[in-house]
C-alpha cells in the first residue's frame, strides 16, 4: 500500500469515528482523551472489517451510520465554521445548516472510499501531553501497517455542561490540518461568489460524485 493510500485511510478514520462512535455515552464524560481516541480507533478498524456495506463504500449506509452518531463525537458545527472562515460570522442560520450539511457530505464522499483499503492496520495512541485543567488537547498517534506509519494528530476540545465529554473537531494527516486545507479552498469560493456560492459549490460537487458513483 502506497504512501497516498495510507493517508487516505489516516483521513478517512477522522469521518469513520463519526460512522462508528461505538463507546458507551456513560463513559464519554470521565474518559480521558487518549484512552477514548484509542478505544474509538480500535472500534473503527473493527467496524470497517465487518461491515461489508463500509467497506464497499455504501454511501447510504455510511451516512446513515454518520448522522446517527456524529454529533456525540465530534464538533461538526466548530469543523465548518473554522473551514469557512470569517464568512461564517456573517451566514444565516439556513446557510450555516446547508454548509454543515453539504461539508459533511463532501467529507464521507471524499474517504468513503479509502476504507474499503483496511486490512493489517493498527493504530497506536502516544502519551498525552496535557494538563489535567486542559480544555483543548491534541492526541497524537500513529497508524502502522504494511509500509512506513502514519502520523495522525486529532484536536479535542473537553465540552462544559452537555455531559459528553471530549470532541474532535479537527484532524491532523503527515503534518496537514484537514479545515485549514478545506478553508484555504472555500476562501477562493467565498471571495468570488459569496457564501451561497460556496454552497452552491459543494452541492453540485456533491451531485457529480452521486453521478459519476464516487467513493474516494
Amino acid at each position: 500500500m502506497n504512501r497516498r493510500s495510507l493517508f487516505r485511510i489516516a483521513a478517512s478514520l477522522f469521518a469513520a469515528a463519526a460512522m462508528a462512535g461505538a463507546w458507551p455515552l456513560a463513559h464519554a464524560a470521565d474518559e480521558a482523551p487518549d484512552v477514548m481516541i484509542k478505544r474509538l480507533s480500535d472500534e473503527v478498524l473493527t467496524t470497517i472489517r465487518t461491515d461489508k456495506s463500509v467497506q464497499s463504500g455504501d454511501i447510504n449506509r455510511i451516512m446513515a451510520v454518520v448522522d446517527s452518531k456524529i454529533m456525540p463525537n465530534v464538533n461538526f458545527q466548530r469543523m465548518t465554521a473554522s473551514a469557512v472562515g470569517p464568512a461564517w460570522r456573517q451566514a444565516t442560520p439556513e446557510q450555516r445548516k446547508r454548509l454543515q450539511d453539504e461539508f459533511k457530505l463532501l467529507l464521507v464522499r471524499t474517504y468513503s472510499g479509502a476504507l474499503s483499503q483496511v486490512a493489517e492496520e493498527s493504530v497506536s495512541v502516544k502519551p498525552l501531553r496535557a494538563q489535567p485543567t486542559d480544555t483543548d488537547v491534541v492526541v497524537r498517534s500513529e497508524i502502522r501497517g504494511r509500509g512506513d506509519p502514519i502520523q495522525l494528530e486529532y484536536r479535542l476540545e473537553k465540552t462544559a455542561g452537555d455531559g459528553t465529554g471530549w470532541k474532535i473537531y479537527n484532524l491532523n494527516v503527515l503534518g496537514v490540518w484537514l479545515v485549514e486545507t478545506y478553508r484555504s479552498q472555500f476562501a477562493q469560493e467565498i471571495n468570488a461568489k459569496g457564501v451561497d456560492g460556496l454552497i452552491a459549490s459543494l452541492a453540485e460537487r456533491n451531485r457529480a460524485n452521486t453521478a459519476n458513483g464516487k467513493k474516494g
